[in-house]
């Protein structure tokens, strides 16, 4: 998805633009998860980019698009610039800890929580 959004919108309600701006943003990534993965690939990761428009927009993740949004219609933008690419992400496997270290950090975590 690579798109420039309008939140004003001659008789419309700004805020019910801005609204269904992030609807259809939540339902891109939420369409692009649903597909099938190929071969070899774990999950569907986001190459994601923002900005006032195409030539100023910047790399930014994914999980931060919408408060960027609300940003800028606080800020009274006219519009604004968002390019959201699929591309294939792949679980990399922690790196083992050894049989004591596990241990402490289990019971740290224990006595962390006061309803245990």
């Amino acid at each position: 998805m690579r798109k420039t959004f309008q939140l004003t919108a001659p008789g419309k309600n700004r805020d019910r633009t801005l609204e269904a701006v992030k609807h259809e943003i939540r339902k891109y990534i939420r369409r692009e998860r649903g597909r099938d993965l190929p071969t070899g690939v774990d999950y569907l990761d986001f190459d994601c980019r923002f900005g006032l428009t195409q030539d100023t927009a910047e790399v930014v993740h994914p999980g931060n698009l919408i408060g960027l949004i609300d940003a800028v219609a606080k800020d009274g933008a006219e519009s604004f610039y968002v390019e959201l690419l699929a591309k294939p992400g792949h679980r990399k496997a922690r790196p083992a800890q050894e049989e004591g270290q596990a241990d402490e950090s289990a019971a740290a975590d224990m006595s962390d929580d006061p309803a245990r």
